[in-house]
């Protein structure tokens, strides 16, 4: 017994010991492979192009008319016919809108009555005063009764002119009841129908003149100081005065409308609730496809960077919140760039050919790594 009890304990010894070594053999073969070298990676590298960028600005604009007209009644009186279609162009002196004229041509007629009547009364005067001055002289009759007759003449004449404005007003107010449009445009949806009673602070419908239309955009305070610096600094080949540059306007489902705008004027004020300052320019409208109302982006060309280095959007990396390229010179090693920055607005802009700028001056002939991390020999 004693004999096969120590035979047992050999042989679990034994098996341990076989065991074990094949685990340290496993381990050791898993460190010869993990420190096997690793090939070295591959990367692709660009030059730094030089150039000079422009800078743009974009801002949120409202398209209004370039002249927007309510269309009022200039008389009361009750709506007959309405003359145009809603939303199509109209012209200026087109009938929109008819008002029963009959109220307003029996007043016509009463006052032409008055008119005839004053003239005959003046022609009655005309022939006392006639009558009565050689009479008067003769001491044929009173010389007081000559003198009423002469202020009657005179009282009569008076009239005349009273009676004439009257048919005038009458006149107006029976052309009134045609009402017209004051300018060419597109005509509003009417706000009245047939029947209605209209009076003087009734607005009937509205129209625009959208060709050329107007885009409304706030710039703040510091954006429009820069902007007049400019437009007075003198010219050169690298200036551009923000009120002098064509503008494009972005619709609302991204495409950019195909004729340029223009800054008309700015407000007489900086609103200050905002501290921004309204601008407003005129873009060309033809079809008259924009409308009032209408929403979009001024995109505008702000500022001229002079001999920038511009690098390509995949060589550049971002680390706690600054921009990263690796450059390959005598060493390959890391330098902060920055994305554009528009003088205007201060907001990070990316210019049109989709590089960023290079900031900081770099000796010309390094070439830019479009991969970080990786140190290159000399």
């Amino acid at each position: 017994m004693m004999h096969e009890r120590k035979r047992s304990i050999l042989t679990g010894l034994l098996i341990s010991s076989l065991v074990a070594g094949f685990a340290l053999a496993m381990v050791g073969c898993g460190r010869t492979q993990a420190a096997a070298p690793s090939p070295p990676p591959e990367v692709r590298v660009a030059p730094v192009v030089q150039q000079d960028v422009p800078v743009y600005s974009e801002w949120v604009a409202t398209l209004d008319g370039y002249v927007n007209a309510q269309v009022r009644p200039q008389v009361s009186g009750y709506i007959i016919k309405q003359n145009y279609k809603e939303g199509s162009l109209v012209r200026k002196g087109q009938v929109l809108f008819e008002i029963d004229p009959r109220p307003f041509k029996a007043a016509l007629d009463r006052a032409k009555g008055d008119l005839a009547q004053a003239e005959a009364q003046l022609g009655k005067s005309t022939l006392d005063v006639e009558r009565d001055t050689p009479l008067a002289k003769a001491r044929a009759i009173a010389q007081s009764q000559l003198d009423n007759e002469i202020q009657a003449k005179l009282g009569a004449q008076a009239a005349i002119e009273s009676n004439r404005a009257i048919v005038e007003q009458a006149e107006l107010n029976l052309e009134w009841t045609k009402v017209t449009s004051l300018i060419d445009g597109i005509a509003g949806i009417a706000q009245v129908q047939v029947g209605n009673l209209v009076g003087l602070n009734s607005v009937l419908t509205s129209v625009s003149q959208v060709d050329p239309i107007k885009a409304y955009f706030p710039i703040s305070e510091q954006a429009y100081v820069l902007a007049q610096k400019q437009s007075s600094a003198a010219p050169s080949k690298h200036t551009v005065s923000f009120f002098g540059s064509s503008l494009d306007l972005i619709l609302t489902d991204g495409s950019i409308l195909a004729h340029k705008g223009k800054i008309l004027l700015a407000d007489r004020q900086v609103d200050p609730n905002t501290g921004t300052i309204r601008i407003v320019a005129a873009f060309p409208n033809p079809g008259n496809i924009l409308r009032p109302g209408q929403y979009g982006r001024v995109h505008v060309e702000t500022n001229m960077k002079r001999g920038a280095l511009l690098v390509p959007q995949s060589a550049v990396a971002q680390s706690q919140g600054s921009y990263q390229v690796a450059v390959v010179g005598n060493a390959a090693i890391a330098r902060h760039i920055y994305l554009a920055e528009s003088e205007l607005d201060g907001k990070a802009t990316t210019t049109r050919i989709g590089a960023l700028q290079v900031w900081h001056k770099q000796e010309g002939g390094w070439r830019l790594l479009a991969r970080q991390g990786f140190r290159l020999p000399a």
